[in-house]
């Protein structure tokens, strides 16, 4: 699986793809003290619509409406933004922002030999977990915020296979298939 990073652990203010230009842009520089403990993008030609709303409980409406996040656990340090690297999913996290299905899949970089055993979420160091976790519970507070997100527990790698085929359904919808 490709994965496309925004963000590493080494980044102190939060980027993102602008949808318009497709170049990357600052969305906020990060108002906790909370950095990304992976690498972090999105999985590209994914979208949270529909079909991914309908797989997270109390999702009120539906998808994010942005491409699907990915985590990607590196043993080396990689610092770079705006490249590509290839993963191997694990598994992921349920996450509702504001009533909206915004899964976190966990992955590891493909090519590294630490984690060529690894195959589902669970074989993870538990504290790499806890710290995605924690990232994601607090990476948008600050004094005035009002925004809502609840994390569940991690699913394994079959249902965060489940989640991309349904992002990959979702884009397609929206955006047309191969070659269109």
């Amino acid at each position: 699986m490709n994965a496309y990073i925004e963000l590493t652990p080494f980044d102190l203010v939060k980027y993102e793809i602008d949808k318009e230009t497709g170049y990357i842009a600052v969305d906020r520089p990060q108002l906790t003290s909370s950095i990304p403990p992976s690498l972090y993008g999105f999985i590209p030609k994914t979208y949270c619509g529909e079909r991914v709303g309908r797989l997270m409980k109390g999702s009120e409406k539906g998808g994010d409406g942005d491409p699907l996040d990915i985590c990607v656990v590196s043993e080396r340090p990689i610092s770079r933004v705006e490249v590509i690297v290839r993963a191997k999913v694990l598994g992921g996290l349920p996450m509702l922002d504001d009533g909206e299905a915004d899964d976190k899949i966990i992955a590891v970089l493909a090519s590294e030999s630490v984690w060529n055993g690894v195959e589902d979420v669970g074989q993870l160091p538990s504290v790499i977990v806890d710290r995605i976790r924690h990232y994601f519970t607090t990476y948008k507070l600050h004094s005035d915020s009002t925004t809502t997100t609840e994390i569940g527990e991690t699913y394994g790698r079959e249902h965060a296979h489940e989640v991309i085929r349904a992002a990959i359904e979702d884009y397609e919808e929206n955006f047309g298939g191969e070659g269109e």
